[in-house]
């Protein structure tokens, strides 16, 4: 061993190995980074852009077996926050922490190769830790789910000057869907990925407000009043039904904190009241927006010929229902639906039209 490499082992054994980026000095200017210098290296390399987090969280959470994944973000004086929640299989609270670490992982057996390249090699979430302000776990727990937390300062890490714009889907020669037009930011990166995991999970895509309205409501169409009767607190709850266990708005608030998200007092009020519409799912939106002009228009029909009247709320809740229901269906079959199913109330009968795609 050389006397420069003599001196490094002397630092290091005064000063400690994770004060040191480099492991051995190999001469002519080559040296040896220490792992952890690397691993940190390439974390910096693998997250160029605020939409290279999104994909990360969102492969993060498919990986966890999430069904349905709600992306809320927001962006004030130039900070991104980025909240995400998903029904995936839950972290134990003592990993919380130890998840952002550099290879950890619990993938073992599972390593998967998608369109965005390797998943399961444990440096996902370290990438993501190294290149933002904060990312941690707001809530999670075995059979939960999980609340993430990511806040990105845009003059370290840059994301699209346009993040309004939506693409639109097209379909490929191979019968697939995929996004055109449009600048490749947030919106667009949930779009591609939810196009192409369609028939695994939903991504839900708004603002902290209007995701919030959309887990309320599915939640409350999910959750059977008697089983919310044996519930202490919303925490008992999966991550994305909790919302649902509010029953005013000072209970809505602080459940939403809970979460990680900040809401008005006037927000959770029309929240509860239904004036703020759940969203619908990126792949939904993104195939009604393209099919709407050539598709039928939305029937409206709160009475029949009789005067009978059917409340609109009563309406949008057998519709959200049914379109749940039917999705069970649609995975079987490989179908989508192109819009809301339309209702009809015409003398004794009830008719009920589904407009879809079917995938070839």
């Amino acid at each position: 061993m050389n006397d420069t490499n003599d001196l490094i082992s002397f630092i290091a054994s005064m000063s400690g190995e994770s004060n040191l980026r480099v492991e051995e000095n190999l001469g002519e200017g080559f040296v040896r980074l220490r792992v952890a210098e690397a691993e940190r290296r390439q974390a910096k390399h693998d997250i160029q852009h605020v939409e290279d987090i999104v994909i990360e969280m969102l492969r993060n959470a498919r990986d966890a077996g999430a069904a349905n994944i709600y992306l809320a973000t927001s962006k004030e004086e130039g900070v991104r926050t980025l909240l995400f929640f998903d029904d995936g299989c839950g972290i134990p609270s003592d990993m919380h922490e130890r998840i952002f670490d550099a290879r950890v992982t619990s993938k073992l057996e599972s390593m998967k190769m998608d369109r965005w390249g390797v998943h399961g090699r444990g440096m996902a979430l370290f990438s993501v830790k190294q290149n933002t302000r904060e990312a941690y776990v707001v809530s999670s727990a075995p059979g939960l789910g999980s609340a993430f937390r990511v806040v990105v300062d845009l003059d370290e890490l840059p994301e699209r000057a346009d993040q309004s714009t939506w693409p639109q889907a097209a379909k490929t020669e191979d019968g697939t869907y995929e996004c055109v037009r449009g600048p490749h930011n947030i919106i667009r990166c949930a779009c591609e990925f939810s196009l192409e995991e369609r028939r695994v999970c939903n991504v839900y895509l708004g603002s902290p407000t209007e995701i919030a309205a959309t887990m309320y409501m599915q939640a409350r169409s999910r959750l059977d009043a008697s089983r919310l009767l044996f519930i202490d607190q919303a925490e008992e709850l999966p991550v994305v039904d909790r919302l649902g266990y509010a029953n005013d708005a000072a209970e809505f608030i602080e459940v939403a904190h809970a979460l990680g998200i900040d809401i008005s007092e006037r927000s959770a009020h029309r929240i509860l009241s239904g004036a703020i519409k759940p969203q619908r799912s990126a792949t939904a939106r993104m195939l009604r927006l393209r099919e709407e002009p050539a598709g039928p228009k939305a029937v409206d029909l709160s009475r029949d010929r009789r005067g009978l009247r059917i409340a609109r709320e009563d309406l949008q809740q057998f519709s959200r229902a049914l379109e749940r229901d039917f999705n069970e269906l649609a995975e079987r079959y490989f179908l989508t639906l192109t819009g809301d199913p339309s209702i009809r109330v015409a003398g004794d009968k009830v008719t009920v039209t589904f407009h879809i795609n079917k995938d070839e």
